[in-house]
C-alpha cells in the first residue's frame, strides 16, 4: 500500500469516528503510527491531549478540556461542579474537571487538564447520568437532580454554599424535579438528609 493510500484510508476512518481518534483506536483500525504522525505533521491533525488526535479541519472545540477528559478517561462521568457549571447552575468555575468513577475502576493518569477524581458506588454511579455530544465526543455528564444528590453527598469535600447556590439557581431556572431528587437521594442514602433542605426552598 503507497503512502497516498495509507494516508487516505487514515483520513476515512478518523471521520467515521468523527474527526477524533486515540492512538490505540488508530492502530486498531489498522492505521500505522507513522501514517498517523504524518497526517499531524502536516497540519491535517492536531494533538489536544497524550494519545489523542483531532481533524484540524473541524470546527474549534467549544469545551476542551471536557473534551480532552472524555477523550482520555471514557469510562469517567462529569460530576459535581464541573456538572453545575455545564447545566448553568453555579456561579463557581471549575479549576479542574470533577469526575466519578466506579469504585474498583484504576486510577487514571492525566497531566492536563487537571481532574478530581471521585469514586461512587455501583448504584450511585450508574442512576442519573445522561450522554451529551460536544465537538463530535460522546460527553457522559451527571443530570441536574443527579448532579444536587452529589454535591450534597461531598459537601464536606465542595461546601455546603456550593450545594445551597445550585438548588437555588436550579428552581429559578429549571423545573423542580423534587421527585426525581428524592430518587436519587434515596440511591445513595442521603434522602432523610436532605429533605430539611428541599422543604425549604420548594
Amino acid at each position: 500500500m503507497s503512502q497516498i493510500t495509507a494516508i487516505e484510508k487514515a483520513r476515512k476512518i478518523i471521520l467515521e469516528n468523527r474527526g477524533i481518534i486515540r492512538t490505540v483506536q488508530a492502530l486498531q483500525a489498522g492505521i500505522h503510527p507513522r501514517t498517523l504522525y504524518r497526517l499531524r505533521d502536516n497540519g491535517e491533525l492536531e494533538q489536544i491531549s497524550r494519545g489523542v488526535f483531532r481533524l484540524s479541519s473541524l470546527q474549534p472545540i467549544s469545551d476542551i478540556d471536557l473534551v480532552t477528559v472524555m477523550s482520555r478517561i471514557p469510562k469517567a462521568v462529569i460530576c459535581l461542579i464541573s456538572a453545575l457549571y455545564y447545566h448553568q447552575i453555579t456561579t463557581e468555575i471549575p479549576r479542574q474537571v470533577y469526575i466519578a468513577l466506579e469504585k474498583g475502576t484504576g486510577t487514571p493518569r492525566l497531566n492536563y487538564p487537571p481532574i478530581s477524581v471521585h469514586r461512587f458506588s455501583s448504584g450511585s454511579f450508574n442512576c442519573g447520568m445522561n450522554e451529551h455530544t460536544i465537538d463530535g465526543v460522546n460527553i457522559r455528564i451527571y443530570s441536574p437532580e443527579k448532579t444536587l444528590v452529589d454535591c450534597f453527598k461531598f459537601r464536606n469535600k465542595i461546601g455546603m454554599d456550593v450545594f445551597l447556590e445550585a438548588l437555588k439557581l436550579y428552581k429559578t431556572r429549571m423545573k423542580f424535579k423534587l421527585g426525581k431528587i428524592m430518587e436519587y437521594a434515596e440511591v445513595c442514602r442521603i434522602a432523610t438528609s436532605i429533605s430539611p433542605y428541599l422543604e425549604i426552598i420548594v
